[in-house]
């Protein structure tokens, strides 16, 4: 039988989407100074040595050997290089710099890879594993970008970088959402989607009111201002006991400093924006909304208030159902930081909220489940299963640092809901 290959447009649209993908990650291990590479800036995480080899290596263990069965000449590689952390144990890795190979083997080893994985593209007949290839490399740009966030500034390589003007306060208010359906997941067959966004299926969504931005730095200052770092009746009986066990009276971005607050930027310390978004945990946000007698929106309440219209139709994207644009919100790397929360207008949805997509991902009270007819993904079925545990919550919108390409509605992300290292806002609704 013969074997049909993909057609050369798709065959030439994955390779430029899989070289733009290999650039954007490239240019993160560029930042960091070279005696880092073997640092561990967040310490439940991988050194970042490991995610120099690590992408390469899922790259060969799904492509190279798991659908084209070839044989590997580094298998010592494949194997060290395979598995990333997912702290939810409580237990940090004890490994030590001399544990892991010298960078230059490694860059021999991603190039012996590469061209290995271009070489399988030109015989594949399923563009499904390559579609994987590409979004698990644009994820982990940025979840190394997070992590790179946490390296010393002296650690990283000196970026020229603009700040807006500082706006002061946004004044917050709600917008009314009615009842309605709104859909989530996408239909199979439709386009490429990881496992946990199928399959499509509508919900009910009762009216509710939800804030237009998300909360602000400014805002929040009012809750550490209030004590709500020392008041258990506002946290969960998790959250209060990390809260006290680690010890965390602010967010993570934040430094105090004579009196006032310095914020964390990749690349300085600077005056803390009230305007932006505030980033912090899962148990931090959901304190504030407590705080507030409010609740953090489920994912149903999100995509109502996202993509819904008045008229009952629902949209690709907040805005609309044409492409992001620039205008449209601040995502798809154009900005290492945020900017204020209503910086742009013209990605508001239909019923007027703003900053939806982009600028932070947003925290949803929605445990992290499987939806109805989930199949996990026979090359890969460990993706979203082993994370079906009611310790993750899901995310969704995009940060500063998620590309275009991971916008579409039904993507979804999700953490455990003491981590406190994301670009992760929220914002809290009334029922």
């Amino acid at each position: 039988m013969t074997r049909t290959v993909l057609d050369e447009h798709l065959r030439w649209s994955l390779l430029s989407h899989l070289r733009n993908a290999r650039t954007v990650t490239d240019d993160l291990f560029q930042l960091v100074q070279p005696e880092a590479l073997y640092d561990r800036p967040i310490p439940e995480r991988h050194r970042i040595v490991f995610y120099l080899g690590h992408l390469e290596a899922f790259d060969w263990n799904l492509i190279c050997a798991g659908a084209f069965g070839m044989d590997s000449s580094q298998k010592e590689f494949d194997r060290l290089f395979a598995f990333g952390i997912d702290p939810t144990s409580g237990d940090l890795p004890d490994d030590k710099p001399s544990d892991w190979p010298p960078e230059r083997e490694i860059l021999q080893y991603n190039r012996n890879v590469r061209e290995a994985v271009d070489r399988c593209l030109n015989y594949a007949s399923n563009d499904q594993i390559f579609w994987v290839a590409i979004e698990h490399r644009l994820m982990h740009a940025e979840t190394l970008t997070y992590m790179l966030h946490w390296l010393p500034f002296e650690a990283k390589q000196t970026q020229i970088f603009s700040l807006e003007p500082q706006a002061g306060r946004v004044a917050s208010r709600q917008v009314e959402i009615p009842s309605g359906v709104a859909t989530l997941g996408m239909p199979r067959g439709a386009a490429f989607g990881w496992d946990n966004e199928f399959d499509a299926h509508h919900a009910h969504v009762p009216a509710f009111l939800i804030d237009m931005y998300k909360v602000t730095n400014g805002e929040y200052l009012e809750f550490v201002r209030a004590g709500g770092y020392e008041e258990p009746s506002l946290w969960s009986s998790e959250g209060w006991e990390w809260v006290a066990g680690s010890g965390t009276r602010y967010p993570k971005f934040w430094l105090p400093q004579g009196g006032g607050w310095l914020y964390h930027t990749m690349f300085a310390d600077i005056p803390l924006p009230l305007s932006w978004p505030v980033y912090v945990s899962h148990a931090e946000a959901q304190a504030y909304a407590r705080w507030k007698k409010k609740s953090l929106p489920t994912e149903a309440q999100f995509h109502r208030a996202a993509f819904a219209t008045p008229d009952g139709a629902e949209r690709l994207y907040p805005w609309g159902n044409v492409r992001p644009e620039r205008r449209h919100g601040n995502f798809a790397l154009y900005r290492w930081n945020p900017t204020a929360v209503d910086a742009h207008p013209a990605g508001n949805s239909a019923f007027g909220v703003s900053g939806l997509t982009g600028n932070g991902w947003e925290w949803t009270s929605t445990p992290f489940a499987p939806f109805p007819g989930f199949e996990a993904l026979s090359f890969y079925p460990e993706y979203s299963a082993r994370f079906f545990d009611g310790r993750h919550y899901v995310l969704k919108g995009a940060s500063s640092r998620t590309p275009s390409l991971l916008l579409r509605r039904s993507f979804r992300n999700w953490f455990q809901p003491f981590y406190p290292n994301i670009y992760a806002s929220f914002r809290c609704v009334e029922n």
